[in-house]
């Protein structure tokens, strides 16, 4: 099978971003007569490779070349006419030179990586075949000749366009890929039309195209193409592949402000919603620049297994300590191997040295702890990526300042998030082992989001050795079973088990529902003992655990709005899903008072709702502060 092909079956390969939109960044000149973009493969080279390799820095490996324009009937009305060998031999020849300098610089093969060859359309919808191959056959047959790994049609406004020039692809070269990516915003503009998924599909696999896709087209767009041809049979058995490129969308109103809400991270959460639908070939377009395209890296990464097998056993125990052996890990562990209703809060750890933040936090968990409404505070791990206290280190500091030592009768049940980004599997190992011994006994592990830093940060790489499926099958399976990762024993003489309470969690709102259910799955094989979910404002998104949570506790999550503005920031969050019902319900009131006590009337109904369907306990989360959470909990739970 063709290599591009082969890779693109193994999973998500990540392309790079646009070139015309950042060559218009870094030069502020449009692509015009005397400042040709498609001619700086012969005039200005070093530009076309920056680009490059700023893309495959980012984590791209699949690059565009700089040939979208590359026919005589574009360069000639820009005073290029005779050019379309040279331009795009010099295009291909550019990217291959990346490639080879950058993975000598990264230690990687070149084998890694591939060049498309970027081919754009004509913009006369009336253009019959005659013209079509007068204009592409020599622009389609340069590329060829400098052995392209794949063509990529880009951003055409006519599906019949489309096929023919790939058509005339195959007729040139039959063992090279074609990719064919239409633009939904392009065909507006033109007045042109492109047909529904199923007869696109169908086409496609007629024209000889190996994977169909959208290009500059906004991402919601083209989330909404991949929803339907996602289910197509030519998809689901693998004859075509889909891909995905969008631009970076136009402007909305955010609160009070028009903003393009399409940054890095939203882009990054985006091509992780299109890995998880089974998109095959990831990448940008229009105002996707390499920012946008490390995040994407990121996120496909953290969404990536890791080695999912468990070292055999070559002493120590040979089983795991029973669930029963947890119950005096505190409170919440208890409840949950009871079967009783538990209740835990999420919070921050402190991201400074503020004491008056550190203080309020403490006070908190003190209020929480006296109220007997809370079995556990859960502290979380670099959330959003953004660096905080280590919640390890924020446990023994309110320990400390609130007498709790970690026994099974404390008031309340201290647990930290445990994230596999920023450790090798060498540290994730040593990092448990120092929890263990501190005495902090209940762990939620997940796999976390990527680094989020601000312009003026030292750029911070995320590491992902492990995914949290993985990890807990580690924790589980070797060191409650008295055995560090490589499967030695942790201790020659004693009980040299730990005894880790394991929870992990699930996202019921995510794109491909059965792709996290499998996940949930492999978890629940590996060893968890509990499961929280993201939040959850419409209880149909749950039916789809009613037979697992019969296999592990589940606790929904219940997320505290704090009005309309915020319900609204929060439906922008990947993963969140609120109902048009609620906006309504909060939408009534003018005062954001009104709208605060509102939103937690709400909350403390699901929190009933929760309890009253029989779930293992609740999860509650209030981002924009921890005010109010005992009121929610004490309307909920009376």
């Amino acid at each position: 099978m063709n290599r591009f092909l082969q890779t693109l079956g193994q999973g998500p390969l990540l392309a790079d971003g646009a070139m015309g939109s950042y060559l218009f960044e870094l030069t502020g000149r449009l692509s015009e007569q005397n400042h040709v973009y498609e001619a700086f493969n012969v005039e200005r080279p070093e530009l076309v490779l920056q680009v490059h390799l700023e893309y495959l820095n980012a984590g791209a490996r699949a690059i565009s070349t700089n040939t979208f324009g590359a026919n005589e009937a574009y360069l000639s009305q820009l005073g290029e006419s005779g050019r379309v060998e040279e331009i795009n031999r010099q295009g291909v020849e550019i990217a291959r030179q990346a490639i080879t300098s950058f993975a000598q610089e990264s230690g990687r093969s070149a084998s890694e990586f591939f060049v498309l060859g970027s081919v754009g359309p004509v913009h006369d919808p009336d253009a019959d075949i005659v013209t079509l191959r007068s204009t592409y056959i020599p622009h389609l047959t340069a590329l060829h000749s400098e052995q392209v790994d794949a063509i990529v049609l880009e951003t055409f406004a006519s599906s019949e366009h489309a096929f023919q020039v790939t058509k005339l692809s195959k007729e040139i070269a039959p063992d090279i890929p074609v990719v064919v990516q239409l633009s939904l915003d392009e065909a507006v503009d033109a007045l042109s039309t492109i047909p529904d998924a199923p007869e696109l599909v169908a086409a496609a696999v007629e024209s000889g195209a190996d994977v169909i896709g959208i290009n500059c087209s906004s991402p919601w767009d083209v989330e909404s193409f991949i929803d339907s041809a996602s289910q197509l049979n030519a998809v689901q058995t693998g004859d075509l592949l889909l891909s995905a490129m969008p631009n970076a969308g136009g402007f909305r109103r955010i609160g009070q402000r028009f903003m393009n809400h399409v940054n890095p991270e939203f882009m990054g959460r985006t091509a992780r919603d299109y890995m998880g639908k089974g998109v095959r070939l990831i990448g940008g377009c229009c105002e996707v620049h390499p920012a946008h395209v490390r995040e994407m890296a990121a996120y496909l990464k953290s969404a990536g297994g890791g080695n999912s097998s468990v070292p055999s056993l070559s002493g120590g125990s040979t089983s795991p300590v029973s669930r029963e052996a947890k119950r005096s890990n505190g409170p919440f562990s208890r409840k949950i191997v009871d079967g009783e209703f538990a209740v835990s809060v999420e919070l921050l750890p402190p991201r400074g040295t503020a004491s008056r933040s550190t203080q309020s936090k403490v006070s908190f968990i003190s209020e929480v702890a006296q109220s007997g409404l809370v079995d556990a505070v859960d502290i979380t791990d670099g959330s959003r990526g953004i660096p905080l206290m280590p919640p390890g280190d924020f446990i023994s500091l309110v320990r400390s300042s609130l007498g709790i030592g970690g026994d099974a009768d404390d008031p309340v049940e201290l647990i930290p998030h445990f994230s596999t980004r920023d450790l090798n599997t060498m540290g994730l190992q040593a990092r448990l082992i120092g929890l263990h011994a501190r005495n902090i006994r209940n762990v939620l592990i997940v796999t976390g989001d990527p680094p989020k830093m601000s312009p003026t940060y030292p750029r911070s790489t995320a590491v992902f050795d492990l995914d949290s499926t993985t990890l807990i099958g580690y924790v589980h399976g070797l060191l409650n079973a008295g055995v560090d990762f490589g499967g030695m024993p942790l201790s020659r003489g004693g009980d040299p088990n730990t005894s880790f309470t394991i929870g992990s969690g699930f996202e019921p709102e995510a794109p491909n529902i059965e792709f996290e259910l499998e996940k949930l799955r492999r978890k629940i094989d590996s060893g968890v003992d509990y499961i929280f979910t993201q939040p959850v404002f419409d209880s149909s998104a749950l039916a789809p655990l009613d037979l697992l949570r019969r296999d592990v506790p589940i606790l929904p999550g219940v997320l505290v709005l704090n009005g309309f503005d915020h319900a609204r920031r929060m439906a922008m969050t990947p993963g969140v899903r609120i109902p048009d019902a609620i906006f309504r319900r909060l939408e009534r009131f003018d005062q954001p008072d009104d709208q605060v006590k509102e939103a937690r009337a709400l909350a403390a109904e699901q929190v009933r709702a929760v309890k009253d369907s029989g779930w293992a306990g609740a999860y509650l989360m209030s981002p924009a502060g921890h005010q109010g959470v005992s009121e929610v909990l004490g309307q909920g739970l009376s």
